[in-house]
């Protein structure tokens, strides 16, 4: 566990990057927020969510699978990932801010990544 980074991940420096490039400034996992969000757009009121696709169970994604062994840790832990990701989607609509969720599986294709972001930072 001590090797499981929580930024600074590939797919989030992927994000970043794209982000970077497209002309979008941002803050990164800001404190004041619910769960730190990757990127964070303070005049927009938005934030980036760049998710791993096993940590947070994406549920699609063939990278998605159930540890062999310790299940009874591993299970609950990654079940409470996803239980918490929808309260901090919650409270984060709550104080008025609006989420993306980019996963990790998402994020190889850079144009589609791109538009993505495009599309959710240029929608009011």
């Amino acid at each position: 566990m001590a090797l499981v980074r929580s930024k600074d991940m590939k797919p989030e420096m992927a994000v970043r990057r794209i982000a970077h490039a497209m002309g979008y400034r941002y803050r990164l996992h800001r404190k004041d927020l619910p769960r730190r969000p990757d990127l964070v757009f303070p005049a927009r009121s938005k934030v980036i969510f760049v998710h791993g696709c096993f940590w947070h169970q994406h549920s699609p994604c063939k990278n998605v699978r159930e540890p062999k062994s310790n299940r009874d840790y591993w299970l609950p832990k990654l079940r409470r990932n996803v239980e918490r990701d929808v309260e901090n989607q919650e409270r984060l609509s709550e104080i008025g801010w609006r989420a993306l969720v980019l996963w990790e599986c998402e994020v190889r294709s850079r144009n589609d990544t791109a538009h993505r972001i495009r599309e959710f930072l240029e929608r009011p």
